[in-house]
């Protein structure tokens, strides 16, 4: 099915499908996803994000009320919505959004029933490819059909990782579900790399599991580690990433590293 679904679109261009995903939550996934989509449209690339939570915080993170979610990522892989009607523009020029809605925690019943379940997020977004440099998708906290859609869609995932005691032992779990996909649904899917977030240099355990994530991930691993901070915080309850609400921040500034050292991964991986 997969191989069908791409040569539906091999004459477009297609763009870099990235799932953003832990299942856990707290870990700074939405956080992560608004933040690199905004910094990737700062760089002239088009973006779009699709919120695949029903929690729906990588809308509100960006702004978009919910009088104006006429159409969700639930009516695009539930009712065969046109997903360029769910589009909406964000505050940030060349950063699109699909929003969420709480109809989306509905989804995992309906999606049981369909055939080729694990697709309806794949064949929802052909008719965007050729718009968008970037799509990435924003995951709900758990391993569920909304984030199988979202791996069997993808290319590469990035994955946030809390630096705290269960992180190893939680990472564990989801490295073991991302090679029973790969093998049996996208053998293509990569892990572009993992993010070490709410580092507290201050706090010896935050060390110790950087360098425990290090010792197992090796080079998967990111350079660039956010650490924990309140304009972090308070940026989603203004509506705005921390790159726009507060550009000088530590936050903000970690952010901009992560992009940039991103993007070098994404141009090494295009030359491989």
């Amino acid at each position: 099915m997969h191989t069908q679904v791409a040569n539906q679109v091999s004459v477009n261009h297609k763009p870099r499908i990235i799932a953003v995903t832990n299942q856990k939550g707290g870990v700074g996934k939405t956080t992560t996803a608004i933040n690199l989509a905004t910094a990737l449209a700062s760089t002239l690339k088009k973006v779009l994000i699709i919120d695949l939570d029903p929690q729906g915080n990588a809308s509100t993170g960006l702004g978009i009320p919910m009088r104006k979610r006429k159409f969700s990522t639930y009516d695009i892989m539930i009712n065969n919505a046109n997903p360029k009607q769910a589009i909406l523009n964000t505050a940030i020029m060349g950063l699109d959004i699909i929003p969420s809605s709480a109809d989306l925690s509905g989804a995992e019943i309906e999606l049981i029933h369909m055939e080729d379940r694990e697709f309806s997020l794949e064949r929802a977004i052909i008719p965007l490819y050729g718009d968008y440099d970037y799509i990435l998708l924003d995951c709900p906290p758990a391993l569920n059909l909304l984030t199988i859609n979202a791996l069997v869609a993808s290319q590469s995932l990035i994955i946030p990782l809390q630096c705290e005691f269960f992180a190893l032992e939680g990472i564990s779990f989801l490295i073991r579900s991302i090679d029973r996909i790969k093998k049996s649904l996208n053998p293509s899917l990569e892990i572009n790399g993992i993010i070490l977030t709410m580092y507290d240099k201050r706090n010896n355990l935050s060390k110790h599991v950087a360098n425990d994530v290090r010792n197992v991930f090796g080079n998967k691993v990111f350079n660039t580690m956010i650490p924990r901070n309140v304009r972090i915080s308070e940026a989603p309850s203004y509506g705005k990433p921390i790159l726009i609400y507060d550009h000088r921040s530590a936050g903000a500034n970690a952010y901009i590293k992560l992009a940039s050292e991103f993007i070098k991964r994404e141009e090494n991986a295009a030359h491989d």
